[in-house]
């Protein structure tokens, strides 16, 4: 009988390997690789935690989440009609006192937005709360709109951290970094694996990685490139990648920096990781990031009444 082993993430989150096309997760990704950053691509192997290495006082972690309010349609004087999404969207930064083993909320924004190509389309105020509009460029596709949100939503996660931040702490960030490159002690926390950027050989590094044990430093040639390595969560499954995030730091920084980094991270994140009976998407969902997404989308309003005062702006604008 083959061997399969079932992955821990709930359903509805995906899994935590996303396979690129159909070739399953040995598809390639296109990006050029430099493996020989920290090792020689030959020499590759498992990286333990080094003793001289200590954990910051303060760890910041970033994350955003943002939700579709209501879907609308534009009806323009030349009979013709474009798709729009109301969005809520926010952004927080939780702090993690790692010497007083406490957590708080450092800082949270809320935002909204009226996502649409329509040339006419004006701020939309729904009760107590407004929608500006968001001019999104092209034919604005329902389908592309979602899309759309991501870029105020980072600006958003920009501004938090900005405020939240002090000399000497370590920012995560949820997701990529992209655009927050310029940010400095930053790591991108990677939790689902959508591409393979190593070839056979090295992956069977990071496949084989025990808990708390990292890949050697790497470097992507992307437009978005850094240097990244993986690492292994504690608490994961059986299966080949469980527990297994990538995480990156900036392509301006020396190769030293970015090793120091990966050693940090190394003794850093481990310590977060969730148990599977609290959350679905244990262990890469950071027990602070699952904390500080519920408060977030708390603080986003209901959207039931959301969408009703919506629809009451609409009626009104028609009459």
């Amino acid at each position: 009988m083959t061997r399969f082993y079932v992955d821990a993430w709930d359903p509805a989150y995906g899994t935590s390997f996303e396979a690129a096309g159909g070739g399953g997760p040995a598809a390639p990704s296109t990006a050029q690789v430099d493996a020989d950053v920290e090792l020689a691509a030959a020499d590759w192997r498992a990286l333990d935690v080094r003793r001289d290495v200590a954990a910051p006082d303060v760890v910041l972690l970033v994350d955003g989440v943002r939700r579709i309010d209501a879907s609308i349609w534009t009806a323009e004087e030349d009979g013709g009609s474009f798709p729009g999404i109301a969005a809520s969207y926010a952004a927080g930064v939780v702090r993690c006192d790692l010497e007083r083993g406490a957590a708080q909320l450092a800082a949270a924004r809320v935002g909204r937005g009226l996502f649409t190509a329509s040339p006419s389309a004006q701020d939309v105020v729904a009760g107590q709360v407004r929608y500006p509009v968001h001019r999104v460029s092209g034919t604005g596709e329902l389908s592309k709109l979602p899309a759309a949100v991501q870029a105020p939503l980072t600006a958003l996660e920009v501004a938090v951290s900005d405020a939240a931040r002090t000399d000497g702490d370590l920012l995560v960030v949820d997701g990529q970094l992209r655009s927050r490159r310029h940010l400095p002690r930053t790591l991108g926390y990677i939790k689902s694996q959508h591409s393979q950027y190593l070839d056979a050989r090295l992956t069977a590094v990071v496949i084989g990685l025990a808990p708390g044990q990292r890949c050697p430093v790497f470097r992507l040639g992307t437009a978005w490139g850094g240097y990244s390595w993986y690492l292994r969560l504690p608490g994961a499954g059986g299966a080949p990648w469980a527990g297994i995030v990538r995480v990156e730091c900036s392509a301006e920084l020396p190769e030293d920096e970015a090793i120091e980094l990966a050693d940090l991270s190394l003794v850093t994140l481990p310590r977060f990781a969730s148990s599977p009976y609290k959350d679905p998407r244990a262990p890469q969902n950071l027990v602070p990031i699952g904390g500080l997404e519920r408060t977030l989308r708390a603080r986003l309003g209901d959207a039931r009444l959301l969408q009703r005062s919506l629809s009451m702006a609409a009626q009104r604008g028609r009459r």
